[in-house]
């Protein structure tokens, strides 16, 4: 019995299973690549210990109710080198401000995180120097205004080619 050759063109077994292997590998090293990913990019911990957390949940709700009725009103401007902070009150008027910080974080890493200080520039300014990169930024101010406890603001801000968005 004489054996065919496959002749130029002709689908094979060989070409089957190399299709079948580059196919396979392909799904395979994106699953690798993305599960290293996953793993090394963010640990998904929002708090050390979500009970504690927990605890205190009320006791911050019950702060924020109450900062929030004062009628307070603050912008916040970044100009490629310097974070400011106004504070006004209900009326419009600024307020006195103590020596301050802002707490600038990445909305997924801690990688860039960094806390500034702010200082009292006039009635109901703060500033402060920074330098951030593009991209989106998580910005909690504790503004020292007069009250038992620091006048708190959490914003979410983006910043390109050097300026607040």
């Amino acid at each position: 019995m004489m054996r065919q050759s496959a002749s130029a063109g002709e689908f094979t077994g060989r070409h089957m299973l190399l299709i079948m292997l580059a196919f396979f590998g392909v799904i395979i090293a994106v699953n690798l690549t993305m599960a290293t990913l996953a793993n090394t990019t963010w640990s998904g911990l929002i708090v050390k210990n979500s009970y504690v957390a927990s605890q205190h949940f009320n006791a911050q709700a019950q702060a924020a109710r109450a900062q929030a009725a004062l009628g307070w009103s603050s912008t916040m401007a970044y100009d490629g080198t310097a974070f400011r902070y106004t504070l006004v009150d209900a009326r419009g008027e600024p307020l006195v401000l103590d020596p301050s910080e802002a707490f600038f974080r990445r909305p997924v890493s801690d990688r860039d995180d960094r806390t500034i200080p702010l200082a009292p520039q006039g009635l109901g300014v703060l500033v402060g120097a920074v330098e951030l990169g593009d991209g989106l930024w998580i910005v909690e101010v504790a503004a020292g205004a007069g009250l038992d406890v620091p006048y708190r603001e959490v914003r979410r801000i983006a910043v390109k080619g050097g300026v607040l968005q």
